[in-house]
């Protein structure tokens, strides 16, 4: 690990919204929803201007509307976000070719090989920066630190549209009286948990022992997060590998499983995992489906088949299948949460046909049934290139699509292969 601060997490700042206000003028500097409405459904992201009212990603849109009276809803290009992204993540890549792109919008770089090409770190964040800023017209902040966590916290002081640089020597006084939620991995409930045993403050968690802290939210959380208070992180920007897995997961509410949901949601999830398998060349073998019950207890299945697949409703059977047998294990009751994801990944460019034997195996993808869905989700996917995502669809997925977030909005922030 270098000893000075050469590791920046770069954050676009609101992206989405950020985004819309690039592309429409006269929304700048006013409050924006992306998503939902004054009527109804839910807002994906706001700008800064609605923050500072008190609307957030997951809220209704109707709520949103009532504590923030002027703000304004739109509905979102999201063919342009993956684009806009892109831009940014090259001009990182002009600066140091250590990158490890952690989401859409936001990654780790390593500056430690390119400091005699452009400078000290903080000349390095500042270039990127303006450089985000006069050839994409986007806000970012930049964290830079001798650590991954320390420049990640960094980065989120820096907001919005800021650069925060913490030497060596100060990492532990800029960390002392920073609020416990800002650290990696500490959600809502274990700032809770942490609160009423009186950690308020990184300071304060760096000061507890860590077998009280594990007692609170277990070994391993704990374990981990009493050495991020104290600034231990060994770990170092890894280029990211091409993905092993690919999967997509869908919040349910407090629902009661039945057949009519169930085939609904994992029919939804389905062909947004297939479709984004297909576009790669890609099949997978491993099937697993994760339920989560309403007591927040979640249950995971899987199975791995004999031929890698990618069409739509022969992964909709694996994952049903494997959805019943962990509802019937389950604890019981309402359900929360329904996932899919798919891993051992192969190349997948064209299918072997199989000699019509019987009994067929339509999970096999060169049986009759296999290369007929097949032919399907070809046609389907050349359909969308052409006319949009919306325009074909499986019943079940249509059906799911009508009633949440868009399904590009989904993927953006999903593994991409």
């Amino acid at each position: 690990m270098s000893g000075g601060p050469t590791i920046l997490h770069a954050d676009l700042d609101a992206f989405y919204a950020s985004v819309e206000q690039l592309l429409e003028p006269a929304l700048r500097g006013r409050p924006i929803a992306v998503g939902g409405s004054a009527r109804g459904g839910v807002v994906l992201a706001a700008s800064y201007e609605a923050k500072a009212f008190g609307v957030s990603g997951g809220m209704p849109g109707w709520r949103a509307a009532r504590v923030c009276p002027g703000l304004t809803f739109v509905r979102g290009h999201f063919h342009r976000y993956q684009e806009l992204a892109d831009r940014v993540m090259d001009i990182l890549g002009d600066l140091t070719p250590a990158i490890q792109r952690i989401s859409i919008d936001e990654a780790f770089l390593d500056v430690s090989g390119s400091l005699h090409l452009f400078g000290p770190p903080a000349h390095i964040a500042g270039i990127l920066r303006a450089r985000v800023r006069d050839e994409v017209g986007l806000p970012i902040s930049v964290g830079a630190a001798r650590t991954k966590h320390l420049a990640k916290i960094a980065s989120q002081v820096a907001k919005p549209d800021g650069l925060v640089v913490v030497e060596p020597e100060d990492e532990h006084t800029f960390l002392e009286p920073l609020p416990v939620g800002l650290m990696w991995g500490v959600g809502p409930v274990a700032e809770r948990r942490l609160a009423a045993y009186g950690i308020h403050t990184i300071g304060d968690l760096a000061r507890t022992p860590g077998s009280a802290v594990e007692r609170v939210l277990g070994h391993a959380v704990g374990q981990r997060l009493s050495a991020l208070a104290l600034n231990d992180d060994p770990r170092r920007v890894v280029t990211s590998p091409r993905a092993r897995s690919v999967g997509a997961q869908s919040a349910l509410g407090r629902r009661t499983p039945s057949p009519g949901l169930v085939r609904e949601v994992l029919g939804h999830l389905a062909e947004r995992v297939a479709s984004r398998l297909r576009a790669k060349g890609r099949a997978g073998r491993t099937v697993t489906v994760r339920v989560r019950f309403a007591a927040m207890r979640s249950l995971t299945r899987s199975v791995t088949l004999a031929e890698p697949i990618a069409t739509t409703l022969t992964l909709t059977e694996v994952a049903e299948r494997l959805a019943w047998q962990a509802i019937a294990e389950g604890p019981g009751g309402e359900i929360s949460l329904l996932a899919i994801s798919v891993a051992n990944l192969s190349s997948q460019r064209v299918v072997q046909l199989e000699l019509p034997l019987t009994p067929e195996d339509p999970l096999r993808p060169g049986s009759v049934t296999g290369v007929a869905r097949l032919a399907v989700d070809a046609s389907m996917d050349a359909a969308r290139r052409r006319y949009g995502r919306d325009s074909v669809g499986y019943l079940p997925a249509t059906l799911r699509h009508a009633v949440g977030p868009p399904d590009a909005f989904r993927e953006l922030a999903e593994r991409e292969l």
